[in-house]
């Protein structure tokens, strides 16, 4: 009786999710590409293949170097031109990618009064400009201090061409392992100015793709002591491929790679690669995942948090019964909001 209690709810979620999903309509399968321009300006890359080594064969090498030594591959030079102006902080980049639109690093500030403690919330993939604005208004209320990013490619910084944030995270390899080292390195620059600003309890919340970024981040920056991870999963790579909302990419990828070869092509950006480096550091986290997500399908959050509890993480995990649109939708972003916000209340 408990399971076909179930089903009509469930139908009702993915035809919900569907809607939701869909109702995007400018999104565009584009050329497959390595993209091995894009590796020149990382620590990891010493030479193009030679020798009969083929192309995939050397970005596999480089994800491997990436990973064996990612403080490395995700280390910067520290801005010394953070502006905060009419409530948004700017500053150029470490990351010198060809798109000066997406040089130039926008976060919007909403300082809590007297309080030390702040985050810095990475939205969702093409997020717009003024999405988890709400959430940040409520943890200043609260008195936590929010600086959302606006991470590579959205918003402020779409190169002109684009309708969507495709560069992010795109059938390019090489450019999406940029973005996405790009993002960790912007990332860790808002830290630093949270810094001179004299916050030392810091924290992050991430969401979709916002929460890889941030767990890559949190694993190479020992300054956050707070992770909220809103959707979470294992490999870049499976998410392409399963995901309701990425079967353009993956449309784009498999005339040329199989998902396994695709894994592999993404090593250096996937959260399973840094899990043992991620629990060597003292911190706490909350992983929130959706009983029904189409696009982070639950058996990887599941992978997620089997192998954080066998590392022996200090973590809360919340199963929210919707799926990863229906989340931000009423009621389950209120839902999802509280245990934000609660958490970061105890935690940080």
């Amino acid at each position: 009786m408990a399971s076909n209690s179930v089903r009509p709810y469930e139908r009702w979620i993915g035809s919900w999710e569907n809607r939701l999903c869909f109702r995007s309509t400018n999104r565009v399968v584009r050329e497959f590409e390595w993209g091995l321009d894009w590796s020149s300006g990382w620590p990891c890359t010493q030479r193009f293949p030679k020798n009969g080594e083929t192309t995939e064969d050397y970005v596999a090498k480089l994800n491997r170097a990436a990973i064996t030594d990612s403080d490395a591959f995700f280390a910067y030079e520290r801005p010394a031109d953070f502006e905060l102006r009419d409530g948004i902080l700017r500053f150029r980049s470490p990351v010198e990618s060809r798109y000066a639109e997406n040089n130039l690093v926008h976060a919007q500030w909403f300082p809590a009064r007297n309080s030390k403690r702040a985050v810095v919330l990475l939205p969702h993939w093409n997020s717009p400009g003024e999405g988890h604005n709400g959430l940040c208004r409520g943890l200043s209320r609260l008195g936590i201090s929010a600086l959302r990013i606006s991470l590579p490619y959205h918003d402020f910084r779409m190169p002109p061409e684009l309708q969507r944030a495709d560069y992010a995270v795109s059938a390019n390899i090489c450019r999406t392992i940029d973005a996405t080292r790009q993002a960790v390195i912007d990332v860790r620059c808002c830290f630093d100015w949270l810094e001179t600003q004299g916050y030392n309890r810091l924290g992050i919340v991430g969401t979709s793709l916002g929460s890889c970024y941030a767990c890559l981040a949190s694993a190479h920056d020992d300054r956050i002591s707070v992770n909220v991870f809103n959707h979470c999963s294992t490999y870049v790579a499976d998410v392409v491929w399963t995901g309701l909302s990425t079967q353009h990419i993956r449309q784009g990828v498999e005339p040329h790679l199989d998902v396994d070869r695709l894994r592999e092509a993404w090593m250096a950006i996937s959260p399973v690669n840094y899990l043992e480096k991620f629990a060597a550091r003292r911190h706490k986290s909350l992983f929130i995942y959706s009983a029904y997500d189409t696009t982070f399908l639950p058996r990887f959050s599941r992978d997620v948090v089997r192998r954080i509890e066998e590392l022996g993480v200090d973590h809360k995990v919340v199963v929210l019964p919707c799926g990863h649109y229906t989340l931000g939708e009423t009621p389950f972003k209120f839902i999802d909001g509280y245990h934000i916000c609660s958490f970061l209340m105890k935690t940080l």
